[in-house]
């Protein structure tokens, strides 16, 4: 059994939680679709802003991420089905209902991680 198998069936939240949200930029991209739909150049735009020395996220990676939070329920993808694609991703009720988790973590960093005068830029995530 793996371990992300026996992480889901031992009925360990903490375990289960880590699971779904493991990856670098899965938080990010929740924190993100709060303020309402966006299509993917918009998400990948977003989640350049603010990351001092990041390199681009390669187009493979954030399509598997956004894979991963479709399946996990967090968001929803719509395929509008014209040419050229357009393809929108929004939070579902059971990812609006994690946004304030992500303002906790989010608050907790400012206070205990973000060098004074630094601003939130440190953690990625602009202030609202």
């Amino acid at each position: 059994m793996t371990k992300a198998k026996s992480a889901l069936t031992c009925g360990c939240p903490v375990a289960a939680f880590q699971k779904m949200i493991s990856g670098k930029y899965k938080l990010r991209i929740v924190w993100d679709l709060k303020d309402g739909p966006r299509r993917y150049g918009e998400i990948r735009t977003g989640l350049l802003r603010g990351s001092d020395g990041s390199s681009e996220i390669a187009p493979r990676v954030l399509s598997r991420e956004l894979k991963a939070l479709t399946e996990s329920g967090l968001i929803d993808r719509r395929d509008y089905g014209l040419v050229p694609p357009k393809v929108e991703y929004r939070l579902t009720r059971k990812g609006k209902s994690f946004v304030p988790v992500i303002a906790a973590i989010r608050d907790w960093g400012t206070r205990h991680l973000t060098p004074a005068g630094s601003g939130e830029r440190a953690i990625g995530m602009a202030a609202e």
